[in-house]
Formats: C-alpha cells, sequence, structure tokens
C-alpha cells in the first residue's frame, strides 16, 4: 500500500525536503499550492496523513486542522518553530496527532510518520469525501460540511448531491438522477427529484453557498 501524505508547508524549500524524504520511503507526498485553499486540495488529494505547519498564509493551521476534523478522521502531524509546551497542547487540543518542532530532523519525522500510519490504519480506514467550492460530502456518513459547519442530509439528498458532485463539471440528466434513486427505492415519482432538488438548494443556502446546484433548462443540473 503506498501512503499518501499533504504536506501544508509554506517554506518551499523545506516541502520540497519533506517531498524527497518522504518519495525515499515510497510515500506518494504533495505540498499544498494554494494556501486560500488547504481543504479543497485535502478533498482532491485524499491524503492517508496531513503534516500540518502552524503559521501559515491567510490562515493558521489550526484553521485548517479544523476544517480538516469537521469531515475526516485522517491523522494531522502538526509543524512549527514555536515547539514550546502552550503550542504542543494547542496543537493536541485542536485534533492533532503528534508534533515536530523546526528545525525538523527528517529521520525523526519518518519515525512518527510511520507510527502515526500504523496506528491510524492498523484499527481504521481513511474518510472518503468529495469536495467542491469548500463544499465536502462525506461519503461515509452521508453529510455536508462547509466552512466548519455540517449540515445533515435525507438519503435522496445525498444521492443526488454526490451524483453532482462525482460529475462536477458535467450536466447531470434528470434520467440519471432518477435512476440513482430508483435503485434504492422501489418507485420515485418525477416531482420527488425536483422536491429533493429544492431542499437541498435551501440547505446549502442556509449554510452560506449559493447558486451551487444550477438547472440546465431541458437537459439537467450541474454543480456551479
Amino acid at each position: 500500500m503506498t501512503y499518501k501524505v499533504l504536506i501544508v508547508e509554506d517554506d518551499a524549500a523545506m516541502a520540497a525536503a519533506m517531498e524527497k524524504q518522504l518519495g525515499a520511503w515510497g510515500m506518494d507526498a504533495r505540498p499544498v499550492r494554494d494556501f486560500r485553499n488547504v481543504i479543497g486540495e485535502f478533498a482532491a488529494f485524499d491524503p492517508h496523513l496531513v503534516l500540518m505547519d502552524i503559521a501559515l498564509p491567510f490562515f493558521n493551521g489550526y484553521h485548517w486542522c479544523e476544517q480538516i476534523r469537521a469531515v475526516s478522521s485522517v491523522p494531522v502531524v502538526f509543524i512549527s518553530s514555536a515547539s514550546d509546551n502552550m503550542n504542543i497542547v494547542m496543537a493536541m487540543t485542536m485534533g492533532g496527532d503528534d508534533f515536530l518542532p523546526k528545525p525538523v530532523d527528517l529521520e525523526v519525522m519518518m519515525a512518527k510518520i510511520q507510527a502515526v500510519l500504523r496506528r491510524t490504519y492498523d484499527m481504521s480506514g481513511k474518510t472518503p469525501v468529495l469536495e467542491h467550492r469548500g463544499v465536502v460530502l462525506n461519503l461515509n456518513d452521508a453529510s455536508l460540511s462547509y466552512e466548519g459547519r455540517r449540515v445533515e442530509l435525507t438519503k435522496n439528498e445525498f444521492r443526488i448531491l454526490q451524483t453532482l458532485m462525482e460529475n462536477r463539471g458535467k450536466v447531470v440528466s434528470r434520467d440519471t438522477l432518477m435512476t440513482r434513486l430508483w435503485q434504492q427505492d422501489s418507485y420515485v415519482e418525477e416531482n420527488t427529484l425536483t422536491v429533493n432538488v429544492t431542499r437541498l438548494r435551501k440547505k446549502l443556502e442556509d449554510a452560506g453557498v449559493q447558486d451551487f446546484i444550477v438547472t440546465r433548462v431541458g437537459a439537467g443540473y450541474i454543480v456551479g
């Protein structure tokens, strides 16, 4: 099994050294490029572990750990040059699984990462998610989250949103969505789809997401 590690570190030289070291141990490492959209890159890469610097542009590592924890239990190892007890306590309180002080010793980093991976994946798997425009759909518990807010979905709302997000960038026909619902239920009226899409849009809007599901008249729906 090849473990995937997301590196959230804005020091390009340090991120490159970590990526090289992880690659030498047979892991698939990827540094974050857009520090405004860490959660989007997390969802797209779907890593087994996150290396998270605390001091980052725009939002700090505690913020992004909170965002990740809203949708996933994937382990997070914090990194900080301020390795005092308060930072360590804060990192653990925010959902971190371990802590690496800077300057990072790459051998110590590997030992900690391997220990966390063994602990985590001997006992459980990672949580699969879909993400678009900051909206994160957790496929394990059929919940939606946006900017740390969790939204409960009905089974039909979840199936509709899952289908649309799996096909983001493409128009999904009403027939395709009806088939997705019909697979689980004995019979679905066409009006059922309309009602569920309306309720789903309302939940998204209440969570602060506008114009997420766009109607293409005569064709179907697309996530915008």
